[in-house]
């Protein structure tokens, strides 16, 4: 028995372990409803022309009025450019020319309703979402995330972080 004692001695005395042990358990959900949108993008009109050793007849009829021809009013997507005719000046002398006409969107005055087809290059349209959805965590920490319906979103997370220090 005393040879136990010296080391029961030692096993009671010793410095015990300090250390802070933080647990955290975090659930969260995000529940998104999108409203009804629509964004749109237009491009406008150009009209470009070059040229050399040629006249211009914008006017028709064959005479030269000498103008180079440019940009209309637009009327519901349909082009009203003046495209010019042009006639070599000299008869086998050097010319060159060349012009381009890009059709632009119209402007509208009314914003589109939501699904509609409008006069834009570019349209994308959103519905309203419908529902709203639902998130549920259970004692076992099981997320589940359920969607509403069409245009809605459901984001469900567990977290859980272990700090030892």
């Amino acid at each position: 028995m005393k040879k136990f004692i010296p080391l029961i001695m030692v096993a009671g005395f010793s410095s015990p372990a300090f250390a802070d042990i933080t647990h955290k358990m975090t659930s969260s959900f995000q529940l998104t409803t999108n409203a009804a949108a629509t964004q749109v993008e237009r491009i406008g009109s150009t009209y470009t022309v070059s040229g050399s050793g040629v006249t211009m007849d914008v006017a028709g009829g064959n005479s030269a009025d000498n103008m180079v021809g440019g940009l209309g009013t637009l009327s519901s997507g349909v082009g009203q450019g003046s495209i010019a005719t042009a006639t070599q000046t000299s008869a086998g002398g050097a010319y060159s020319f060349s012009q381009s006409f890009i059709q632009g969107d119209v402007i509208e005055t009314t914003a589109p309703a939501v699904g509609a087809v409008s006069d834009y290059s570019s349209q994308i349209s959103t519905a309203v979402g419908s529902g709203t959805g639902t998130g549920t965590v259970t004692s076992g920490h099981t997320v589940t995330a359920v969607g509403g319906g069409a245009g809605t979103s459901s984001i469900g997370q567990f977290v859980t972080e272990l700090t030892i220090e």
